[in-house]
């Protein structure tokens, strides 16, 4: 398998235009999907799509690049309320799952309440955690887990009040790596790019892969950015390894050891 992760530059208003600058980042970048690969969308690429729309686009998507995708996410109306939700999707185009951000960020949490739906997913024949965003940074979710991941994947729009976006990009690896170590996972994170249009903070552009069993400290987050799109092999054989040897240390985390959120 591999996971393919990607930065694009995207807009605030023109959802066609996101589109394009996801598909054209991958044909930028060399990079053709196999039916084993997924492929990680940033969190609301589809601002103004209704879910029909955003459901056409994501599996129309899979099914063009032939390849397992998980969707990114948008707002959609559930039983009356709005939630945030995303979708994966297999490489025929059928949905295979959902998942919801159950902690809306900042203003956000004005437009659409609390999800329900933790994103344990079944993904190209691995067991996947799926985190909107800012859902990322809160432990107990990750620790609600039922069964250990194989992979976190973060569908992000990570946006900074600070001028320049080295502070929000630091803590960001920090953070991957450490989630990655601790858990035992490889974590990818696909987000918009720092020159993205939005109307009032800017994008910080985190998109990357933290890798738990290199041994070279400067290798264990790898960014996408100054590409737009990047392709990353997943050794599970590896991870393994890494996981037996924190078992042997009595040092390793146990899904479900903590209880679901509420």
């Amino acid at each position: 398998m591999r996971l393919l992760l990607v930065e694009p530059r995207l807009t605030y208003d023109d959802d066609r235009a996101n589109r394009e600058a996801i598909e054209r980042a991958l044909a930028d970048a060399s990079l053709t999907p196999g039916a084993d690969d997924v492929l990680l969308l940033p969190e609301r690429f589809q601002l103004a799509a209704s879910p029909a729309e955003y459901e056409a686009t994501v599996c129309g998507l899979a099914r063009r690049l032939g390849c397992h995708l998980v969707g990114g996410s948008q707002h959609a109306q559930r039983d009356g309320a709005a939630v945030h939700r995303g979708l994966a999707v297999a490489p025929d185009g059928t949905v295979t799952g959902q998942y919801e951000k159950l902690r809306p960020y900042a203003s956000e949490r004005s437009v659409v309440g609390a999800g329900t739906t933790l994103g344990e997913l079944r993904v190209a024949g691995r067991d996947v955690l799926v985190l909107i965003c800012a859902d990322f940074w809160f432990s107990d979710l990750l620790l609600a887990a039922t069964r250990q991941p194989d992979l976190v994947v973060v569908p992000a729009l990570s946006v900074s009040r600070k001028p320049s976006p080295d502070y929000s990009r630091a803590m960001w690896r920090h953070l991957c790596v450490t989630r990655a170590y601790e858990l035992g996972v490889y974590v990818g994170v696909s987000d918009w790019s720092h020159d993205s249009t939005l109307p009032a903070l800017h994008a910080s552009g985190v998109s990357g892969l933290a890798d738990p069993t290199q041994l070279l400290p400067e290798a264990l987050f790898a960014p996408v950015a100054p590409a737009r799109a990047r392709a990353f092999s997943l050794d599970f054989e590896a991870l393994e390894g890494f996981r037996q040897d924190r078992r042997d240390r009595g040092f390793f985390w146990t899904p479900g050891a903590r209880p679901a959120p509420s």
